[in-house]
C-alpha cells in the first residue's frame, strides 16, 4: 500500500508538470504550412496543443498591429516584411538562437535570412519555406535559354513570355551584370539600374509573345506552344513538366530570385517554449519531407528533401542543385519609395513601341 501511494504521488507530479509545461501555440501562417498529420504527431510527442490560423503577409501584419504584437505566439511572414514592420510598429520580438538547432537549417538560407529580419542589432526571423522565379523553358525548343536576358535572342522571338512587375526588372538587371539589392539604399544608383535594364526591355518587346498576368495563363501558353521560354515561378515549372518532359524550371545562370516565409515571434506572444517546439520540430528532416508533400513548396531543412514524393524530389534536384541553391539571389526588405521608381520604370516599358 505505501508503494502504491509513493507511486501515486509521483504520477501526480508527473503530471502537474506536463501540466504546467505543456502550452496552446497560436499559430499565425499561411495555408498547407501547417498539415493536420504534422500537428497531430507535434501534439502527441510534446504535450503541446496547436491552434491555427491561416493568413497572407498583409493580413498578418494587421493582425498583429492591431493588437501591439498580441493574439499570436508565431507568425510566418515573408522575410522582406519583417524589418520594416518591427520599426514602424515594434510587433515581434527578437529569436533567442539559442533555443534554436540550426544544424537543422541549410546554412545560407538561415544566413539570408538573418541579414534581410535584423533590425537594432536583432534578429527577427529564421527561414522556413522557401521558393524562386526564374525560367520555365521548354528544352525540346529553346534549351539555350539558360539566363533572363536570353529571352531576348532572336532564336525565340516572338514566343517568350515574362510579366510586367518588379521580379522581371530585378531578374533582367542581375543578368545584365548589376546588383539592383545591393543599390536599395541609394535611390540615384538604383535609379541608373532601372534605366539601363528599361532600355534592355523595351529593345526586347519584338521578342515577347505577351505580358502574363496570372499562373494558369502562362502555362497555358508554354503547354501549347504558343510560348518556348517565359520567366515564372518554380512550382509552375515543376506543374508544367509533370505533363511535359520538355517543360521544366531552370535556376538561371544569374540566380533566381528567392522569397523565404519565416518563422517570427510576436511581441506579446505567451507560449514561446511552445513556438521554438514547433520550429525545432518541423525542420526535423522526416517532417518536413511530410510539410513540402502537403504544400508543394521546399523548406530550408537540411534534408528535407529526402522523403518527398519521388517525382517532385526529382523535379526539384534537376532544377536546383547546391551551387544554384546557393546562387539564389533572396529579396530582401523593399526601402520606402522604390517601388514607385519600378511602377514608372514599367509604365514606360509598356507604353513604348
Amino acid at each position: 500500500m505505501k508503494t502504491s501511494l509513493v507511486s501515486m504521488t509521483v504520477l501526480a507530479a508527473a503530471l502537474s508538470a506536463t501540466t504546467v509545461s505543456a502550452e496552446t501555440l497560436r499559430l499565425l501562417t499561411w495555408g498547407g504550412y501547417a498539415p493536420a498529420e504534422v500537428i497531430e504527431m507535434f501534439e502527441a510527442e510534446t504535450g503541446h496543443t496547436v491552434e491555427v490560423t491561416t493568413s497572407n503577409n498583409e493580413e498578418m501584419i494587421a493582425k498583429l498591429r492591431a493588437t501591439n504584437g498580441g493574439g499570436f505566439d508565431l507568425a510566418q511572414p515573408s522575410q522582406d516584411r519583417i524589418a520594416s514592420a518591427q520599426e514602424e510598429f515594434g510587433i515581434y520580438k527578437p529569436i533567442d538562437m539559442s533555443k534554436v538547432e540550426e544544424a537543422q537549417i541549410v546554412p545560407s538560407m538561415l544566413s539570408a535570412t538573418a541579414t534581410n529580419t535584423t533590425f537594432d542589432g536583432e534578429v527577427y526571423g529564421l527561414p522556413h519555406i522557401w521558393g524562386t522565379s526564374g525560367l520555365i523553358v521548354n528544352k525540346a525548343e529553346a534549351e539555350q535559354v539558360a539566363d533572363y536576358t536570353d529571352l531576348c535572342d532572336a532564336s525565340v522571338a516572338g514566343k517568350v513570355s515574362y510579366r510586367l512587375k518588379r521580379p522581371t526588372l530585378i531578374g533582367f538587371a542581375y543578368a545584365m551584370g548589376l546588383d539592383p539589392f545591393a543599390a536599395y539604399g541609394d535611390t540615384e544608383a538604383y535609379q541608373g539600374i532601372l534605366d539601363k535594364v528599361e532600355e534592355k526591355l523595351v529593345s526586347c518587346k519584338a521578342n515577347v509573345k505577351t505580358y502574363w498576368d496570372g499562373g494558369d495563363e502562362i502555362k497555358n501558353l508554354l503547354r501549347s506552344g504558343e510560348v518556348v521560354a517565359a520567366m515564372a515561378w518554380d512550382t509552375g515549372g515543376w506543374q508544367l513538366n509533370a505533363d511535359n518532359a520538355d517543360i521544366t524550371f531552370v535556376a538561371p545562370k544569374s540566380g533566381a530570385l528567392g522569397w523565404i516565409d519565416t518563422f517570427a515571434l510576436p511581441s506579446r506572444g505567451r507560449a514561446d517554449e511552445a513556438a521554438y517546439a514547433w520550429i525545432n520540430f518541423v525542420m526535423r528532416p522526416d517532417v518536413a519531407s511530410m510539410i513540402t508533400n502537403a504544400a508543394g513548396n521546399f523548406t530550408a531543412a537540411v534534408g528535407g528533401d529526402e522523403g518527398v514524393n519521388a517525382d517532385l524530389k526529382a523535379r526539384y534536384q534537376a532544377s536546383f542543385d547546391q551551387a544554384a541553391i546557393d546562387n539564389i539571389n533572396w529579396y530582401p526588405p523593399v526601402p520606402a519609395g522604390l517601388e514607385t521608381l519600378e511602377g514608372a520604370t514599367l509604365d514606360r516599358i509598356n507604353a513604348a513601341k
